[in-house]
């Protein structure tokens, strides 16, 4: 999303690279480009001026240590800002409520923001990693399109949903969905609203009548990041209106300046509590603006990367194949296993921008999500017993492999050489002989690490 707002941000830090001390005048020339940069990323032009003054007070006020380059003091106060401004501290959802008496999110926004599918992903999110028990309710009594969506999608995610056909009144709804989750001892209600293409009084009256009627815990705006200061406009509206208690900003992963994300926050004074970031249905993160400042900035988002592993791969599991890579028994069930908890982490090119310095990188590449597509192929063309024991792959097993996988034979021989190197380094990085550099080096050189 913030990709061209971070490519003019490190071009205008350049100017203060090699400089031996901050000045007035080195920080004027610098900061006129990032507000520049920021303007072109669609920031509201009041809270670029703004934060770019506020950079200059503090970077003037700044005693340099002999440690510490004026470029990176200047990074470092960018990045506190740049956090500060997208609302500092993570905010968290308000859930106060238990079986018998629910808590209630209550979402509004414009017809086609991803109101609809976000319901659906939060209530997975929420069943999935929170252990609730959500209720999905349909109230978009005008599209009813839209309750067939969520009807679909609340089966996708193993959700229920309530939905009355044929019904016009929203209000009524949205009572008797409530009514429904605590006879089901649903703990949450996820209350999907109408939309439309712009805002109109109908719009505001009936959402403002829900919020009346069901008083919420939670009322969170969905915004399509992609619609630039219109979403800011239309986030205002709905403020005004609503009162509402966080903003989500959807389709984060499509071609977007960001300046939107960054100048609502600043507009409604409201936090940025979820992005949706992909079509699929674990799409969704929780926003933590200082991660969000480290990827605008190149500099990754490392404990992100992590929390997702960390959500795919269990402590059993990674016991064992520590076992066996340890009795160099790892094969290739094991290793088609590891790639589909790697594909169920996300977007690969996502995933790997995640890491500092990488992002920049692929920035012009193109990793498609099939990248593994190949690899699956001539793994699943396998025999059960020529996964688990790879040395058995003769010339003919390879050549009948590469036939059934659709490949070629050199992709099969690649594959199983890549296999092998990787082994090989896997089962050197568990040996307690071999972890240290030294001993890497004095094996490579055919020498003995000391006993």
């Amino acid at each position: 999303m913030f990709e061209n707002l971070s490519d003019k941000l490190e071009r205008s830090l350049k100017l203060l690279k090699g400089e031996g001390k901050i000045t007035e005048i080195n920080v004027a020339e610098t900061l006129k480009e990032v507000r520049r940069a920021l303007l072109d990323a669609d920031v509201n032009y009041k809270v670029a001026k703004a934060f770019t003054d506020t950079v200059k007070q503090k970077a003037l006020g700044q005693n340099v240590l002999t440690a510490v380059k004026p470029g990176q003091l200047m990074v470092k106060i960018v990045h506190d800002e740049l956090a500060e401004l997208m609302g500092g501290d993570t905010a968290e959802l308000n859930l106060p409520g238990r079986t018998g008496n629910p808590s209630i999110i209550l979402m509004a926004g414009l017809n086609g923001s991803g109101k609809t599918t976000f319901s659906a992903k939060l209530a997975k999110l929420l069943h999935e990693k929170k252990a609730k028990k959500p209720l999905l309710a349909a109230c978009d009594t005008f599209r009813p399109a839209a309750m067939e969506q969520l009807r679909v999608l609340g089966e996708q995610v193993g959700v229920p949903v309530y939905m009355e056909e044929g019904a016009t009144d929203p209000v009524a709804v949205a009572r008797n969905a409530i009514a429904e989750a605590k006879a089901r001892a649903n703990d949450v209600v996820i209350v999907d609203t109408a939309g439309r293409l712009a805002i109109d009084e109908e719009l505001m009256r009936q959402i403002s009548d829900i919020k009346e009627a069901i008083d919420p815990h939670e009322i969170l705006f969905v915004v399509d990041a992609m619609t630039g200061q219109d979403a800011v406009n239309t986030a205002k509206e709905f403020n005004d209106r609503l009162d509402y208690t966080g903003v989500v900003l959807t389709k984060l992963d499509g071609d977007t300046r960001g300046g939107a994300a960054i100048t609502i926050r600043t507009v409604v004074n409201k936090p940025i509590k979820f992005v949706g970031t992909g079509e699929k249905m674990d799409a969704i993160d929780q926003f933590h603006p200082a991660r969000m400042a480290d990827r605008i900035l190149g500099m990754g988002d490392i404990v992100s990367l992590v929390e997702r592993a960390q959500e795919q791969f269990d402590e059993k599991e990674a016991r064992r194949l520590e076992a066996k890579i340890k009795k160099n028994k790892f094969d290739f069930s094991d290793y088609y296993q590891q790639i589909q908890q790697i594909k169920k982490m996300g977007n690969l090119k996502e995933i790997a921008s995640m890491i500092p310095g990488v992002g920049k990188a692929l920035k012009d590449v193109e990793i498609s999500d099939d990248a593994f597509k190949s690899t699956e192929a001539i793994i699943q063309s396998m025999t059960p017993k020529e996964r688990e024991n790879p040395a058995i792959l003769n010339s003919s097993r390879r050549a009948r492999i590469a036939k059934g996988s659709g490949t070629t034979l050199q992709e099969v021989n690649k594959l199983i050489k890549q296999f092998d190197q990787m082994r090989k380094v896997l089962k050197m990085a568990t040996d307690p002989h071999l972890s240290s550099m030294a001993n890497m080096r004095a094996r490579a050189k055919g020498g003995f690490p000391k006993r």
